[in-house]
């Protein structure tokens, strides 16, 4: 299955909002994944500003956004935005990473293609990058550790479904920024 890694577009939000609202649905069929939701799903009106605001700060490069696309449509997003409220901020270093593939395309590798080119991308940016996993999910964490990601914390009870509760646990990479080419001289 050949999929191009690529940066978001105006067009991607159809195919975004169709993904996320998939979840909802994965979540009430008791199927699991890795992303907290919200108790109810928001509103298209809602998502409309979310995804304006991502794009906006995608154009201004202040959050990297790769997007996987297969089949000719949008299956995956990866993020990494500031840490702090504005990259001017005193975290402003730290990267956070999020990501998203649609069921379909999950476990057949688009997410460490993904998250590899965000990284990359995010090379001279962030000098951090960390992100939270849901504790039982072993596929992502074996992935997380294959991308050089290290566990530094655990939130016990991070995440509430339904009456059960599951830790979380916080993973860091460092991204020193590459060095230039030395010239010969």
């Amino acid at each position: 299955m050949p999929v191009n890694i690529r940066p978001l577009r105006w067009t991607d939000f159809e195919e975004q909002v169709r993904v996320y609202y998939d979840l909802y649905q994965e979540r009430d069929e008791g199927i699991r994944h890795g992303i907290p939701l919200f108790h109810q799903r928001p509103t298209e009106a809602d998502e409309v500003s979310w995804f304006a605001d991502l794009f906006r700060r995608s154009l201004t490069g202040e959050t990297i956004v790769r997007v996987a696309e297969a089949e000719g449509r949008a299956v995956g997003w990866c993020t990494i935005g500031p840490a702090g409220p504005r990259r001017e901020s005193e975290t402003g270093h730290v990267g956070v990473l999020g990501i998203m593939v649609a069921r379909p395309f999950r476990g057949r590798g688009v997410g460490e293609r993904l998250m590899r080119a965000s990284l990359e991308a995010a090379r001279g940016s962030f000098e951090q990058v960390r992100l939270g996993v849901l504790a039982d999910n072993t596929r992502a964490l074996r992935l997380y550790e294959r991308l050089g990601f290290q566990v530094c914390g655990r939130i016990p009870r991070s995440v509430k479904r339904g009456d059960s509760y599951e830790d979380e646990v916080l993973m860091i990479l460092e991204l020193p920024t590459p060095e230039p080419p030395r010239t010969k001289g």
